[in-house]
């Protein structure tokens, strides 16, 4: 009884490093034998998060969007919102993506994870415009579209979908908001539900890792690790504060120290929906900000505003990349930076929920969903500092708002 005690107090953190642990055993100490145990679990897991892409995005995209709601000053608050988190976002993509491109530290080890796409395997001789980028956004046919695995198009429909929602009469809008915020709650549950699935596929994926490659991936792994922490130290320490200085005419040490306690728990529990009641004690009481602002900037930030995470997911597709010594030119890593945004907007506010997202900036190029283990491995502390950087950037959201409002953060 004391022992399944003990094991009832592990929580889902504790089970994925204990399947990462066991997985690197178990390809270490059996080897290859291992892979008739190993290689139906891993499968059966990349085969959940695939099944989960398409209405994920679907509910979370339609959801968030019909819910801003209409009105004119909520229009104008909710789309300086809307520019502020979509601009950081972009801008820790770009950080991320630069990173891994200018350290590329996934070159030089290879995993046999899964065939490498036939479009991979000869460089293509013509750049695809961005005309034609753009224009691969607008489907003639979005079942096929989708049946075809474009996420792009998918995207767009959504988008068009969720804003349209909100022109409709006052009794077609509450009905279809209704309907997707319904439908969006059980796809988190389903979401979940696979993430509770994670640490058996993880052992899987991680078996096959080492049982086929050993201990070759460790040091360009703990080069991946520190190229995404030093990417999210730079946002978190110098384009979010040059914000808050330049455009919100705040200190940022000032506001650093208003959000302690917030930027603490973010680290803690590695949930920025857990740590929202705190994100909005600070920001109302030690940050000066109102409540007609912080009631509604935070709530959205913890659900669209996901810099930490948009950064950590553009680069560690690069990484998964690299590995299969896949190059990307520029078309195809501006549709990691597009799917990358709409993959952080899609994320849940929960621990390890970015198992469910990354797949789907993975789909949008092509690159196989079985990398995705090889990146478990410094995941959790990663996970800790990225959802640290996303509280961070929903607060400063909050002050340079509340300055273009009119109001004086942090003033006296």
């Amino acid at each position: 009884m004391a022992v399944i005690d003990f094991l009832r107090k592990i929580n889902l953190t504790g089970w994925i490093f204990i399947g990462i642990i066991c997985g690197i055993l178990t390809g270490w100490l059996v080897g290859e034998p291992a892979l008739v145990v190993a290689e139906p679990l891993g499968d059966m897991f990349i085969r959940l998060l695939r099944m989960i892409i398409i209405p994920l995005i679907t509910a979370s995209l339609i959801s968030g969007i019909s819910s801003i709601g209409s009105g004119e000053g909520l229009g104008r608050l909710g789309g300086k919102t809307f520019i502020y988190y979509m601009s950081t976002s972009i801008m820790a993509i770009t950080v991320g993506m630069i990173i891994m491109n200018v350290v590329s530290p996934g070159y030089g080890i290879h995993l046999d994870l899964g065939a490498v796409p036939e479009t991979f395997k000869e460089t293509t001789s013509v750049w695809q415009s961005v005309y034609s980028l753009i224009q691969s956004m607008v489907p003639t046919n979005l079942v096929a579209a989708i049946a075809d695995g474009d996420i792009l198009p998918l995207i767009f429909f959504c988008i068009l979908f969720g804003i349209f929602i909100t022109r409709l009469p006052e009794k077609g809008r509450v009905l279809f908001t209704d309907i997707f915020s319904s439908f969006f709650e059980i796809m988190m549950k389903i979401t979940h539900l696979v993430i509770m699935v994670a640490p058996i596929g993880i052992f899987g994926l991680i078996t096959k890792v080492v049982a086929t490659t050993g201990f070759d991936a460790l040091v360009p792994l703990l080069k991946y690790f520190f190229c995404i922490l030093g990417g999210l130290v730079f946002h978190a320490f110098i384009t979010l504060p040059l914000l808050l200085r330049l455009v919100g005419r705040v200190s940022p040490v000032r506001h650093v120290k208003a959000m302690t306690p917030a930027l603490l728990t973010a680290f803690s529990t590695a949930s920025s929906g857990a740590t929202l009641p705190l994100t909005m004690e600070c920001v109302e009481k030690r940050a000066g900000v109102s409540n007609k602002v912080t009631s509604f900037v935070l709530p959205m930030g913890a659900t669209i505003n996901m810099d930490g995470t948009a950064l950590y997911e553009a680069a560690a597709v690069l990484f998964i990349a690299q590995t299969y010594g896949i190059h990307l030119d520029i078309v195809q890593q501006l549709i990691v930076v597009i799917t990358a945004l709409a993959a952080s907007v899609a994320t849940a506010a929960i621990p390890k929920a970015s198992l469910a997202t990354i797949p789907m900036i993975m789909a949008a190029i092509g690159v196989p969903f079985e990398g995705i283990a090889i990146i478990q491995v410094f995941d959790r502390i990663l996970d800790m500092c990225r959802t640290t950087v996303n509280v961070f950037s929903d607060s400063c959201g909050a002050v340079v708002i509340a300055k273009t409002e009119g109001e004086t953060p942090l003033a006296g």
